[in-house]
């Protein structure tokens, strides 16, 4: 490659649609030359044609997988952009980090002029690839940059301009970009700003909701900028550790990422944490001014989000002061689908949608009676995430910025249910708290009242609740006048209602007042997505800093689990591991707990020979099978015949399959995916 490839690109100027030249400034023009000088380096060839050779589906599936966190961000305000630019020849693209196009949008014709230089989904236009391009300069550079017409290194593209940003995700990486591309000869000077604020939307959209427990200070000089997409938002652990802050509160407070995390916020806002909760335990809706290091006076507000033990960040409940969440009035509540200024489009329930049929039917179908005042029941096993559902199901409301309380109606006492539920007065009972208590009824007013277990509450609380639910009113334990109520009632449970029912053991007028639209959330076994979902939560374990994988051999030990306690069990499990493998590590057997390797032990331990042979003679016995010994093959086929009969005679109770055969349940499931489908019917 001569030196000349380097001077065909004016250093100063570039003839625009009109043929008037486009200025271009010194840092643009060094920014240009740089990516020239490595596009030679990477041997590109100025003549060299589009590359068409499309990935492997899987490499694309993976390729999506991996960017999943991004993808569900982008995807709204990628929406929005391209409404901005409709019409006009142009498209919008999101691609990963390393530079391969994810997903794009954009008019029917350009679209297929795009495909014409490869600018399609799953294509690599890093500049390893394609030279100086606005995607690869931009990810190269992690700056915003416009490259036009001939800017573009390789002669195939100079017919576009390209307009991009590089997003960065909530710990200050490149996570990937942004771009919107057209025919060179439609050039608009102000695209490049519009990428740059989409991109910065996304950003803030991944922050809102990322730092589980952690203390959210939103902040700007001018108290009218608090809630939009300038405002700086910087994120602190409780004690006051410095853990990451978008790109306004860098400018801001005019450090770096890196430079931050030198830093606290008393070093930052000279003043503790704890004078940071007082300042806020009055009015939280009412900004304050707090004083920054380098002397400039900003208008705050602070919320803190403390996660449950699995919870995925963006379903924690938010408090927008520091006292815990038990004693925090209701009407502070607020999701993060609420209090992300920007997020109309973004939905907890899509955070849930990880790629298995079954969930995303269940979603599907919820979104449709949303705010319909529908009440739902969720079905499901223990630990399956019926309270995560619930809280998705109430952050995607028009009730998402009133309180969401959560009831396990198997966690409580019998003898103190009905007083947490309903609330009473002072003196109602012996042990009363003096002024009495509200009840988790009446906390809930205008927002949801999630029932978990409601196949727990006692029979003679539900005539009581019932009448709630009929009359919109509570009547306390103590009290002589009622107290009406608004809310959205959703309950979870995992026994069978229908044969408590029959049983006598739950009202059926109060059942069909609870099931309005009835779902079921499948076991973890069940779901195709188990390595997303392992994935999900090992990152929602993890701290900022910290990057942990899990080995290939530990993911197929995983996948090859029945796991009988669902996520809940799941996430025990890489809690354990991931503190046991510490920092940037790689999760292997030997991190796992000992009493799971004992159980995978167990239900590895038996030979197929004596599976067989057990199983074969359970088998003779019910069909009066032949006994000839038969050779391994024969043996494999009779195991699996078995095991499809005790499942069929057992209506698919694995544990009553097993039992009949004398196996562990984990054989069983072990074995159950080779099983054909016709001979399980």
């Amino acid at each position: 490659m001569s030196t000349e490839s380097f001077t065909r690109v004016p250093a100063q100027r570039n003839a625009s649609a009109q043929g008037a030249p486009v200025a271009l400034d010194h840092h643009v023009a060094q920014v240009l030359d740089k990516a020239n000088r490595r596009s030679q380096t990477y041997g590109v060839s100025v003549h060299d044609e589009p590359d068409y050779s499309s990935p492997s589906r899987g490499q694309m599936s993976s390729a999506m997988d991996e960017n999943r966190f991004l993808f569900q961000h982008a995807a709204p305000i990628m929406e929005t952009l391209y409404g901005q630019i409709a019409n006009t020849h142009s498209m919008v693209l999101l691609t990963s980090a390393q530079g391969m196009v994810l997903h794009s949008l954009g008019d029917n014709d350009f679209l297929e002029k795009a495909s014409r230089v490869a600018l399609v989904p799953g294509m690599d236009w890093s500049e390893k690839t394609k030279g100086t391009n606005a995607i690869g300069t931009a990810l190269s550079e992690e700056e915003a940059i416009t490259v036009h017409g001939n800017q573009h290194y390789m002669s195939a593209n100079q017919a576009l301009t390209c307009s991009c940003s590089p997003i960065f995700d909530p710990h200050g990486q490149v996570i990937g970009a942004l771009d919107v591309t057209g025919d060179h000869r439609s050039y608009h000077q102000h695209t490049l700003a519009l990428v740059r604020m989409s991109a910065q939307l996304i950003e803030n959209h991944m922050f809102a909701d990322s730092f589980p427990k952690a203390v959210r200070l939103h902040f700007h000089s001018r108290p009218e900028f608090l809630g939009t997409l300038v405002e700086g938002i910087a994120v602190f652990s409780p004690d006051g550790r410095f853990i990451s802050a978008n790109r306004s509160a860098q400018f801001q407070l005019g450090l770096s990422h890196h430079a931050l995390k030198a830093h606290t916020f008393s070093s930052l806002f000279n003043l503790p944490m704890s004078a940071l909760f007082e300042l806020f335990s009055g009015s939280a809706s009412t900004p304050r001014q707090l004083g920054m290091h380098n002397g400039v006076s900003v208008w705050c507000r602070t919320e803190i989000k403390p996660a449950g033990p699995w919870a995925p960040p963006s379903l924690a409940p938010v408090l927008r002061d520091g006292s815990p969440a038990a004693s925090t009035p209701p009407a502070r509540a607020a999701s993060p689908a609420a209090e992300s200024r920007c997020k109309p489009h973004l939905s907890s329930l899509q955070y849930l949608d990880t790629g298995d049929a079954q969930i995303a039917s269940v979603i599907q179908k919820l979104r449709r009676v949303v705010d319909r005042d529908i009440p739902v029941m969720v079905l499901g096993e223990t630990g399956t995430g019926k309270d995560l559902l619930a809280q998705a199901i109430h952050n995607d409301s028009s009730r998402a910025r009133q309180p969401f309380v959560p009831v396990n109606c198997a966690s409580i006492p019998e003898s103190l249910i009905e007083a947490e539920l309903f609330g009473y007065e002072e003196g109602a009972f012996t042990g009363a708290r003096k002024k009495g208590s509200v009840g988790k009824i009446v906390q809930a007013h205008g927002g949801t009242l999630f029932l978990d277990e409601i196949g727990d509450m006692p029979k003679h609380l539900q005539a009581r609740l019932l009448r709630v639910l009929q009359e919109r009113k509570v009547s306390p334990l103590g009290a002589s006048k009622e107290v009406e109520v608004d809310v959205t009632v959703i309950c979870a449970t995992h026994k069978n209602i229908k044969d408590m029912i029959a049983r006598g053991e739950f009202r059926e007028d109060l059942y069909y007042r609870l099931n309005g639209l009835v779902v079921r959330l499948p076991a973890l076994r069940e779901r195709t997505d188990f390595e997303v979902v392992v994935r999900k939560v090992l990152k929602s374990l993890c701290d900022s800093e910290q990057r942990i994988e899990i080995s290939p051999e530990v993911m197929s030990l995983l996948a090859s689990y029945h796991w009988p306690g669902n996520l809940r069990q799941l996430h025990n499990l890489l809690r354990t591991a991931s503190v046991m493998v510490g920092d940037h590590g790689t999760i292997d057997a030997e991190h796992l707990p000992d009493d799971f390797l004992e159980e995978l032990r167990i239900g590895d331990s038996a030979p197929l020979a004596i599976e067989a042979t057990v199983i074969h003679s359970a088998t003779s016995v019910a069909s009066g099978g032949e006994d000839d010994a038969p050779d391994s093959a024969r043996l494999h086929d009779v195991t699996l015949n078995a095991m499809a009969q005790m499942l069929r005679t057992h209506k698919g109770n694995v544990s009553a399959a097993a039992k009949a055969l004398g196996v562990s349940r984990n054989t069983i499931y072990r074995k159950k995916n080779l099983l054909p489908p016709d001979l399980l019917n």
